[in-house]
């Protein structure tokens, strides 16, 4: 007999197939400290697309000696600008993400040492993880045309969102004058006190070329965040569902970021 949990399996099951012409491309990232300059770590990106629109993305983050730490996994088909994912840092064992099925969608995390918690994704129009490329790209005309847009922007550590404004600045660097650097910065009087996060987008295809604030890695300790520089200097190459499945299975390792 067959049961509604044995279908909805199927169902997901074959909802989790890639479209027989998805094609493949990887992305490499160089993360620095954002005031010394010091290599930290490095990121590994690889994206299954069906034409234009992301599918899954799968990131390895690796020590300077190549010892990968780090997975996360995104998956955008159930909302391309919140998508669900999963990270985990095997150096504290921090975790965090956003999960969905049929019962909806939560966000979790656990921390060092602590027992997972989770709370329901909040409702409305929201920006999770990864998503944020998908959202600049849908709000790049507002963007460029000098508007301040604002964005509710998931923070999995707290198990909320919190409500930005995004407004393009002037670009400082002389070498860039094809891109586009916009800031995000909280709303509200917390937009005075907590420090801000910068993007440059190029402006020909809309890449994310450098990423400047806190990242979603912590220290080694998994408690504080790190203030970084990520640089994606190379545009995607083309990628193999073998390199796919060799970033997915590599054993994570702790190693010290940043020595």
């Amino acid at each position: 007999m067959v049961t509604a949990r044995t279908l909805l399996a199927a169902l997901l099951a074959v909802c989790a197939v890639p479209p027989a012409n998805a094609t493949y491309r990887f992305e490499d990232g160089r993360a620095s400290d954002l005031e010394s300059g010091q290599p930290l770590y490095r990121e590994q990106h690889v994206l299954r697309m069906d034409g234009a629109a992301p599918l899954e993305r799968l990131v390895v983050y690796r020590c300077n000696d190549g010892t990968p730490f780090a997975r996360k996994r995104v998956d955008y088909r159930g909302s391309p600008s919140a998508p669900a994912f999963q990270f985990e840092d095997v150096r504290s064992g921090y975790r965090e993400g956003v999960e969905r099925d049929a019962r909806g969608a939560r966000v979790f995390v656990t921390r060092p040492g602590d027992a997972k918690e989770s709370a329901e994704l909040p409702s409305g129009e929201l920006v999770a993880d990864a998503g944020f490329d998908q959202w600049v790209r849908g709000s790049w005309p507002k963007l460029a045309a000098g508007d301040s847009v604002l964005m509710e922007f998931l923070v999995p550590s707290r198990l909320t969102s919190y409500g930005f404004k995004v407004y393009e600045v002037e670009q400082a660097d002389a070498g860039a004058l094809d891109a586009r650097r916009f800031r995000l910065r909280l709303g509200g009087l917390l937009g005075w006190f907590a420090p801000h996060i910068d993007v440059v987008y190029a402006e020909s295809d809309r890449r994310l070329l450098r990423f400047e604030g806190l990242s979603n890695l912590r220290d080694d300790a998994g408690e504080d965040p790190l203030k970084v520089r990520i640089e994606f200097p190379q545009a995607p190459s083309p990628a193999q569902p073998e390199d796919w499945r060799r970033l997915a299975a590599e054993p994570l390792k702790s190693c010290r970021v940043g020595v």
